[in-house]
């Protein structure tokens, strides 16, 4: 059977081949920068329009489901499609990156990494940390938060504090930050 890593890394090269910009984020992020965990599902986000869309659906082949349609739909709408990997069931989200001041900046600040056979972009830990904050704030979820104290203690010093506390900030999730930093500094 094929392993969720090397679906990873066979999409991204596709993407690469058709000339889309991305970043791996959610939970492969983390699992880069913090404590691994198991996880059924990988997130992208992409910068793309439509002919690059259509182009990458050819590339796809046989090996994924993508209904380029609802793709397009969801590009229009700025908002997740999804594509499924026939063999292993893995499920890429693909997240349109979003037009905000945030989204630029962590797209900017992504980094090339190791990953398999071939190096692929991905979220910095600040950026993926912040990230899961804000998906455990929209979903009220406890394991994005967990994911992103994870984050926190593997990375220890290394972390930008002053850029965590402006976007938390800008974010509107300075609480969760707040919380976050004082777990981490009363320890275990």
């Amino acid at each position: 059977m094929i392993l969720p890593e090397e679906v990873l890394s066979v999409f991204v090269a596709r993407l690469e081949q058709c000339g889309i910009d991305y970043m791996i984020v959610g939970s492969f992020a983390s699992n880069l920068h913090g404590k691994p965990r198991t996880t059924h599902d990988a997130d992208i986000v992409i910068e793309i329009d439509v002919p690059r869309l259509e182009k990458f659906a050819r590339a796809l082949g046989d090996d994924f489901y993508f209904d380029v349609d609802a793709a397009r739909d969801a590009i229009k709408k700025n908002i997740m499609c999804n594509v499924l990997h026939y063999e292993s069931g893995l499920k890429i989200d693909l997240i349109a990156r979003k037009n905000r001041a945030f989204s630029h900046s962590e797209f900017q600040r992504r980094f090339l990494n190791d990953f398999l056979v071939r190096r692929c972009w991905f979220a910095t830990a600040e950026d993926t940390l912040l990230a899961k904050l804000e998906w455990s704030k929209i979903g009220e979820s406890e394991r994005q938060f967990h994911d992103a104290v994870n984050i926190a203690k593997v990375q220890g010093e290394k972390l930008d504090v002053v850029y965590l506390r402006k976007w938390a900030t800008d974010l509107q999730i300075d609480d969760l930050l707040n919380r976050l930093l004082q777990e981490i500094e009363n320890g275990p």
